[in-house]
């Protein structure tokens, strides 16, 4: 049995003369956690509208949990928990028969819905509060009602859009938690525009700029991918010439720049290395630091951080993830799929040289 759990094909949305979605595609699959970026306006909303049943496509076709959003739109409906970014509460209404209301919607009464209410407050720490008003709670506690109310049935895909919104730094701690634990056994989409929280929850991330798909990658992956990975090398500063250190780590080949940074030790220097065409550097300055007889102290490799990805890819021309037919597409989303269930863990030769190494912003932007 497959475990896809969303498939999208060629998803378009015309509104007229514009397009909010042109030709998207992918797949997610059961255990997955999806992070869904873009601008707004890049059609993130568009694209979990159609995936939810709330607006059909101008073209393409999209399944989840094997019913498609056409022809079994209830089935779809059934199998999503979906969290729009402006919750949908009775406000007046007690937390308590909100999640009863919500529950007796989705066909639980009696002993089973009291079940279910009550392992989502657990889940979502609603215990404090379920006698008190909705419109009596905070921003993050109306957050954790909405979640409560996409968990209720229990369904094997949960749509979050902006699920941290408004909460404390601890509330979304907690909440990260629990996605990462939902995800687990679930499919989950997340959409929001905390990149730091995409790098710490999401197993993948999807970008899209204009109506169109331009990445589809892990995040680690996306911040290789683009070859201006830098090296940070620690020296220890007893017994070493500075100009010497710079003038053995600038002589080792596939070196573009060597930079001194200040660091907060004063028995250490530091430097950053910039590659060439995005090589792995890492054993040449092994073997220059023990040919030097300098103390290495420390060789880290730094990836560009993901919100600068994200700008590269949704500021600049991007080429969309064009596949030619549909069939090609749906086969290359599928071969990456399998790719990344059988990779390793070294993440290290993953690194495509695809990329130049430009100018000098980048380094500011890492220290």
């Amino acid at each position: 049995m497959s475990d896809v759990m969303i498939e999208a094909r060629d998803l378009t949305k015309q509104y007229g003369p514009v397009y909010a979605l042109r030709d998207v595609s992918f797949e997610v699959r059961k255990g997955e956690v999806l992070g869904f970026l873009g601008p707004n306006g890049a059609g993130k909303t568009t694209t979990m509208k159609i995936l939810t049943c709330f607006i059909a496509p101008s073209g393409g076709t999209a399944k989840v949990n094997g019913a498609d959003v056409f022809q079994d739109s209830m089935a779809v409906r059934n199998a999503i928990g979906y969290l729009p970014e402006s919750t949908p509460l009775y406000t007046e209404m007690l937390v308590l028969e909100y999640l009863e209301f919500v529950a007796e919607m989705r066909g639980f009464k009696g002993p089973e819905a009291r079940k279910r209410i009550k392992k989502v407050v657990e889940q979502t720490s609603l215990g404090d509060v379920i006698a008190k008003e909705i419109r009596a709670l905070s921003k993050g506690f109306k957050q954790r009602v909405g979640l409560a109310q996409a968990l209720v049935h229990e369904p094997p895909v949960l749509i979050l859009d902006e699920p941290m919104s408004g909460l404390d730094p601890n509330q979304a701690a907690e909440i990260r938690d629990l996605i990462r634990e939902l995800g687990r056994e679930r499919t989950v989409i997340l959409s929001t525009h905390d990149l730091a929280e995409v790098q710490v929850t999401c197993d993948r991330v999807l970008i899209i700029s204009k109506g169109r798909l331009v990445a589809d990658d892990t995040p680690e992956e996306l911040r290789e991918r683009t070859g201006k990975a830098n090296f940070a090398v620690t020296f220890a500063k007893e017994g070493a010439d500075a100009k010497a250190l710079r003038d053995a780590i600038g002589g080792v080949a596939g070196v573009a720049s060597v930079k001194q940074k200040d660091t907060a030790e004063a028995d250490e220097l530091l430097y950053l290395v910039r590659p060439k065409d995005g090589q792995d550097l890492r054993a040449s300055l092994f073997r220059a630091a023990v040919d030097g007889g300098f103390t290495l102290l420390g060789l880290e490799r730094r990836a560009e951080g993901l919100d600068k990805v994200f700008r590269d890819l949704t500021t600049s021309e991007a080429a969309p993830l064009e596949g030619g037919s549909r069939e090609a597409k749906i086969a290359e989303a599928k071969a990456k799929a399998e790719a990344r269930k059988a990779a390793t863990d070294d993440a290290d030769d993953a690194a495509d040289a695809d990329a130049d190494a430009d100018d000098d912003a980048a380094d500011e932007e890492q220290d």
